[in-house]
């Protein structure tokens, strides 16, 4: 056979089958139980009286993740990736365990905080170790596979978890997603484990490593104490821990992410805050719209599961659009379309709610800002590799994804102060948390154009 006959190479091809496998199951599973989780806790915090603690179970988990990206980066730049991913399976299983067996929903958060600081870990890990096994020339096929291995799952999800649940009780969730890890790790730690330690991956050594693991910490401990000020009612503590909090997650965002990102500087520093402020509005109506649903509509949870599942049918026609849009001065404007367009379908839904309107009005209004997050999204992470030099790609992406972890975190701590002042009851309790989330996206729709300047 001719060199010009050859099958051309792909990611599947002998020696990179198990690891490409491993590691599209994990990613899967990390999506699976993303979604699954969202449309289950409502029925968690029902059976456990954890409603004060709901915002904590998903912003908790936001938080840690940022200290696993930056652990596993220092990892992979000294050892490689397989130390990183080995404790980040040991911990996102852990915590699996501990939410899937809890007691009580303090228990269940303890486990998303395990769960966060391990899924941390495995993302970054995932990113040198499949980016090291793979050759460069494959890279784009990778990211793309990696992106379609959240598909299936956002739109299966949410509508088996709540089989689930109706089935075998909600700690199914949680297990069935913990069973599943011995499968990743088998296909994908030996063929990390045949990876020299210090084989050169500049994707590795320009991400979150070069991130102060102290001022990760500070972000922890700053997102928590805002989670906590948000539980405390009229405890004198209350207010100290709000501003501790404040002081200490700003000042760790100064550090980890770009000089100019908090006042959304032209450039980069307006792509790392936009990409905060989308991630923030979807995923705090996100948490929210299923617990609305079913307390405050009468919904079941698999109905409420089916509109997470409409947003994420949306959400990869927008990705599919976007991708057919080239010229600069159009991506500018598909990007503050897709902003206004998460605030309005949110806009959408909340004036459902308040006004106990149709069912569908709810599926398209949702519908809508999962459309406009499809758009959104993969728009600015092009422009993160459009503004980076090959030498910076790793740090740049690094600090997208830390943006989107604290701007989730941050914002469902305020999410959660709201929801506790609120009596956790009443249309207009979830309007109002609605009404945050729309403000986020039209305070970025606002800033987009910065991204282009």
């Amino acid at each position: 056979m001719h060199a010009d006959t050859l099958p051309a190479p792909t990611l599947f091809s002998h020696g990179r089958l198990a690891a490409c496998s491993g590691g599209l199951v994990l990613v899967s599973l990390l999506a699976f139980e993303a979604m699954a989780v969202a449309a289950a806790m409502p029925a968690i915090a029902a059976a456990l009286d954890g409603l004060p603690l709901y915002a904590l179970a998903f912003g908790g988990m936001q938080a840690t993740s940022v200290l696993g990206m930056v652990l596993a980066g220092r990892a992979c730049d000294r050892r490689g990736p397989l130390p990183a991913t080995v404790a980040g399976l040991l911990l996102f299983g852990a915590g699996l365990l501990l939410a899937g067996l809890a007691p009580a929903m303090g228990w269940v958060v303890a486990g998303r905080v395990l769960q966060g600081l391990g899924g941390g870990m495995l993302g970054v890990a995932l990113y040198v170790g499949l980016g090291r096994v793979v050759p460069s020339g494959l890279h784009p096929q990778l990211f793309a596979a990696m992106a379609a291995a959240w598909v299936l799952p956002g739109l299966l999800g949410p509508l088996a978890a709540t089989a689930l649940v109706d089935m075998a009780g909600w700690r199914a969730v949680f297990l069935a997603v913990l069973a599943a890890v011995p499968l990743a790790a088998a296909l994908l730690l030996p063929a990390l484990a045949r990876l020299p330690a210090n084989a050169d991956f500049a994707a590795a050594q320009a991400g979150p490593a070069e991130a102060p693991v102290v001022w990760a910490l500070v972000a922890v401990a700053g997102a928590l104490l805002l989670h906590g000020a948000g539980t405390a009612g009229g405890a004198a503590w209350g207010g100290p821990a709000l501003l501790l909090g404040l002081a200490g997650a700003g000042l760790a965002a100064t550090r980890l992410l770009p000089a100019g990102s908090l006042r959304a500087a032209p450039g980069l520093p307006a792509v790392v805050a936009l990409r905060a402020l989308l991630a923030a509005a979807f995923a705090t109506a996100e948490v929210f719209i299923p617990l609305a649903l079913t307390r405050e509509q009468g919904w079941s949870l698999s109905q409420a599961g089916g509109v997470l599942s409409a947003g994420a049918v949306l959400w990869s026609a927008g990705s599919a659009a976007q991708a057919r849009i080239s010229a600069p001065r159009h991506r500018r404007l598909a990007l503050q379309a897709g902003l206004l367009a998460v605030a309005a379908g949110i806009g959408v839904v909340a004036a459902q709610l308040l006004l106990a309107g149709p069912a569908w009005g709810v599926v398209v209004g949702w519908a809508v800002a999962g459309f406009g997050i499809g758009l959104g999204f993969p728009m600015l992470s092009v422009r993160t590799l459009a503004l980076s030099t090959p030498a910076t790609q790793g740090r740049n992406a690094a600090a997208v994804q830390l943006a989107d972890a604290l701007g989730c975190s941050a914002a469902l701590a305020l999410a959660g102060a709201l929801f506790n002042l609120a009596g956790h009851q009443g249309a207009m309790a979830y309007a109002l948390l609605l009404g945050l989330a729309l403000l986020l996206a039209l305070l970025g729709a606002a800033l987009a154009r910065r991204a282009f300047d």
